[in-house]
């Protein structure tokens, strides 16, 4: 089946429930700073995989995913603050990260995907 648009990435839609699990244990925070830190780069996950997939271009969308995939990386190293600082659970924390560990991989399988020149 060919993607016909952002929703249909499998790593997209991932993003979308990372999200929404992040709001769900984050949401309350008093820690402002973090929070924005944290919902902003989850977000940057998202919207990066969507621009690149609307630009029309193997090059720019291969440019966007690598920014998305710094991005979850970025949401896994906060996920280290904040277990660190008691904001979640060791299991929560495992869950998350796990998330994100499956979000790169599939980045890093699209990546690859463009270099042969199949979108």
């Amino acid at each position: 089946m060919r993607i016909q648009n952002f929703e249909d990435v499998i790593s997209w839609q991932k993003g979308r429930m990372l999200y929404v699990e992040l709001a769900k244990d984050f949401r309350a925070s008093k820690d402002y700073a973090f929070q924005d830190q944290l919902f902003r780069a989850a977000l940057s996950i998202t919207n990066n995989i969507a621009e690149g997939f609307d630009r029309g271009s193997d090059k720019e969308l291969r440019q966007f995913l690598i920014i998305a995939r710094g991005s979850c990386a970025e949401v896994r190293s906060m996920l280290h603050i904040a277990l660190s600082d008691g904001k979640i659970n060791k299991v929560r924390h495992q869950e998350l990260a796990d998330l994100t560990t499956q979000i790169s991989k599939l980045l890093t399988g699209f990546i690859k995907k463009l270099a042969t020149g199949d979108r």
